[in-house]
């Protein structure tokens, strides 16, 4: 028997129309969990019909990936919203993605916020509420993933939510708990094992060692892999590999 559990999820659908959909087909058999972009960051409906079905196939839980709308910057750029702008964006991108799993005969697992988005809401407590209430306006069943120990978590669990504490795999840790912004030159972890030993520690002992070398404390219910690198592929089989060995048992997060 397994000594602990997580689950292992990715981005996807972060494509384009004709525009080859990279290694999502193959990712899936790795993963338990797909956030699926509903076409602000990225994404379109034919990616986005092709991508739940793939993950339906697959057998993968379901989640909405919405981001702002910024497609010419993926979505990473940190943008000036209200909260209700926030509220709006979110509900309108959850409901497209639902229109789509309903109508491949499934249901949707989660919702988690893209890039810039995330980010902020990590921090802006504000936001993360419209965030959390919109969610839980259009189904309070879905639960909200969000990075560990952070306002989105809180207001998660506030709105009536359950949450998932998301930790990164390929990304360094400041001391406060937040992720490295990625205009850093240590913001990412390209060595594969490195980025395992970060994955083992975080589930089994509950810490990262941050820029700083300190360790922070933090909660990891689901393991977030990028699918848009150039290794992704091979990160996600070597993962999904060395995890059970080390007693962690991967499951979609329920």
């Amino acid at each position: 028997m397994m000594a602990f559990k997580v689950d292992l999820n990715c981005d996807m659908g972060e494509s384009f129309g004709a525009y080859r959909m990279g290694n999502d087909s193959e990712i899936l058999e790795f993963v338990t969990s797909a956030n699926i972009a509903c076409g602000f960051h990225a994404g379109d409906p034919s990616t986005m019909r092709k991508t739940v079905r793939m993950a339906l196939e697959k057998g993968v839980g379901i989640g909405a990936h919405p981001g702002t709308p910024d497609l010419a910057g993926f979505g990473r750029r940190a943008m000036a919203l209200s909260a209700e702008e926030a509220y709006d964006l979110v509900v309108y991108q959850i409901g497209a993605l639902d229109a789509f799993v309903r109508s491949e005969g499934g249901s949707m697992q989660h919702v988690k916020p893209h890039g810039a988005l995330y980010n902020m809401a990590a921090k802006d407590a504000g936001l993360s509420e419209a965030i959390a209430e919109a969610v839980y306006r259009v189904n309070p069943e879905l639960v909200l993933f969000g990075l560990s120990g952070s306002e989105l978590v809180k207001a998660g669990e506030k709105a009536g939510l359950r949450t998932a504490s998301e930790v990164f795999s390929d990304r360094t840790y400041g001391p406060d708990g937040s992720l490295t912004d990625r205009r850093q030159p240590n913001a990412l972890i390209t060595d594969p094992e490195e980025a395992i030993a970060q994955v083992i520690r975080m589930v089994k002992e509950g810490k990262v060692r941050a820029t700083d070398n300190t360790d922070v404390e933090l909660k990891a219910d689901t393991i977030c892999i990028h699918g848009d690198g150039t290794a992704a592929l091979d990160f996600a089989r070597r993962i999904s590999a060395a995890l059970p060995g080390e007693g962690i048992e991967i499951s979609a997060f329920k």
